[in-house]
């Protein structure tokens, strides 16, 4: 679960610190005071986009930071997976860095790129934004709600249809190659056999170019070498160093406590000497070959060549001789290969079909499963006389998702027909159908901590009262975290935080702080009764706060 939140310089926030807890964690505060923000920058640290706009004027730079702790095996084997070892607590750290120029991402303080963040974050946290309901009309999303529901029992025929459809394709495409006439395939085959000949010509082998670039480099440093060898003996040779010891000699007969200076002077002497007979040895030995040298710089730059026109690589090079030999083979055989491919299309075709029709049904069968769990959600959430279910199509085509194309349809009330979502449901009601589904999927999955920004966006009263019912039950099994205005879905929470915007050394800031018992009822008052908070309002929610307890206790022994 999401153990702690750090943020610095973003937007509003100088600083912030919440620690979070298991169950229903509660977020209200006034319109504007920086709930959006605070969710944004879990997006943010996620691998969402950012711009530097959201640090805060005078800061150089913004920091979040997402502690969560892993409890469970499956969890640490999946992260296991990615390359991510919580420490010996199950603590995984996520941070993220926005500068003027560039933001940094870390997973136990090791930078990772915004997809693998996207990858290893998708197994600890879940997040469901303000306006998510909104992509319930977007009917290629009901088919990947229900591929997730429906993972156990559909991915492997998921991976055989992908797989078979790569093949279709690939057939699809080769058939296409058979299209030309005999006067195209002659210039066709005049090409190959100019390219064929031209690579075969070469006599390219594997590992190749590598050896002569090693060739080459200590052909380019024997030349510098020799230049630099030749330069000292020259320095040497008129150093004048072969005067100093008949020089020193001469001093000494007259001063034996010169004695010091003239044994370093015959060191240096021999030391010259050795060196000199060091260089020669050298010079002798390292005949420059000109005649080798241009041969390798030639072979490379004739690879170099076939490299530009055929691939990168000298592997790439011969693939590419691979594929035209084919070529040329099916142009000569040209009647025979197009109907041995003409074959496999169709019988990889059959395949595909077989697949995508058994993936249809598992489909079918997870989706009456689904919409009805859905539907019994849907009851709970205030739908009264409501049915939900999935009508199914088929597309025009196969795809690498096989040919079904889904969508969830509704009926609100009692003779009416059922219409896609769209056309029956309003904005508050989709919100409510995506909380149904998300109850749904978060019985199945095991992504431990869910969030909902503000889900409950166009209800009240009855309606408010069951939705915050869901999410007590959702919260049994998972830690949510949930940003909301209504005192119902308030109530139900085990942990209460408040942020409100404050005026701190002449600058704007927003404060979050967790609140005890009965600030939690204050808070329930301020939703409930605005501005004045009288008794009556107070009383109000401290009964609406222990009717909540009591429901969360009855609901964790029932």
């Amino acid at each position: 679960m999401l153990k702690h939140l750090l943020v610095k310089n973003l937007a509003l926030i100088d600083q912030a610190e919440i620690e979070f807890g298991p169950g229903l964690n509660i977020l209200t505060g006034e319109t504007g005071a920086g709930k959006s923000v605070l969710i944004g920058s879990v997006n943010a640290a996620l691998g969402g986009r950012v711009t530097k706009e959201m640090i805060r004027s005078g800061a150089e730079s913004a920091y979040i930071e997402l502690v969560f702790t892993v409890e469970t095996e499956k969890l640490k084997n999946a992260l296991a997976a990615l390359d991510v070892e919580p420490d010996e607590y199950g603590t995984v750290v996520i941070t993220r860095k926005i500068t003027e120029r560039r933001s940094v991402s870390r997973i136990n303080d090791e930078a990772v790129s915004a997809q693998r963040m996207k990858a290893v974050t998708g197994l600890l946290i879940d997040i469901h934004g303000q306006h998510e309901h909104q992509s319930l009309l977007i009917r290629s999303r009901h088919l990947a709600i229900l591929d997730e529901y429906g993972a156990k029992r559909t991915s492997s025929l998921r991976k055989e249809v992908a797989a078979s459809f790569r093949r279709y394709q690939e057939l699809k495409k080769k058939m296409e190659s058979f299209s030309a006439d005999e006067d195209q395939r002659t210039r066709e085959a005049d090409f190959l056999n100019f390219e064929v000949n031209e690579i075969e010509e070469a006599g390219l082998s594997d590992g190749e170019e590598e050896e002569l670039e090693k060739r080459y480099r200590r052909f380019s440093n024997a030349r510098n070498i020799l230049a630099s060898l030749m330069q000292a003996k020259k320095l040497l040779e008129g150093s004048g160093l072969s005067g100093i010891v008949p020089a020193v000699d001469e001093a000494y007969r007259y001063d034996e406590e010169l004695k010091d200076l003239h044994d370093m002077a015959y060191d240096l002497d021999s030391l010259s000497s050795d060196l000199m007979r060091a260089l020669d040895e050298r010079l002798d030995g390292d005949d420059f070959d000109e005649e080798a040298f241009r041969e390798t710089e030639e072979r490379l730059d004739q690879i170099r060549h076939l490299e530009q026109k055929y691939g990168k690589t000298i592997p790439e090079v011969l693939e590419g001789l691979k594929e035209r030999k084919q070529r040329l083979d099916e142009l000569a055989n040209f009647d025979l290969r197009r109907e041995e491919t003409e074959r496999a299309l169709v019988g990889e075709e059959g395949h595909l079909r077989k697949l995508s029709e058994a993936l249809s049904a598992a489909r079918r069968e997870t989706a009456k499963e689904l919409t009805a769990k859905i539907s019994g959600k849907l009851a709970d959430l205030n739908f009264l006389d409501t049915r939900f279910t999935m009508e199914f199509r088929r597309l025009g085509d196969y795809t690498a998702n096989g040919f079904d194309d889904p969508e969830f349809v509704i009926s609100s009330n009692p003779g009416e027909p059922l219409r896609p979502l769209g056309q029956a449901a309003s904005g508050g009601e989709l919100s409510r159908i995506m909380l149904a589904i998300k109850t749904v999927l978060a019985e199945t999955d095991d992504i431990p901590t869910l969030i909902f920004d503000e889900i409950d966006t166009g209800i009240s009263g009855r309606t408010a009262q069951k939705v915050s019912e869901q999410l007590g039950i959702i919260s049994r099994k998972h830690q949510v975290i949930c940003i909301t205005h209504l005192p119902q879905i308030a109530a139900m929470a085990d942990r209460h935080f408040e942020i409100r915007k404050e005026i701190a050394g002449g600058r704007t800031v927003t404060r979050i702080r967790g609140l005890s018992h009965e600030e939690m009822s204050i808070e329930l008052a301020r939703l409930l009764g605005g501005a004045e908070i009288t008794p009556a309002v107070l009383q109000n929610a401290r009964e609406m706060k222990a009717l909540a307890d009591r429901e969360k206790e009855n609901g964790r022994t029932g």
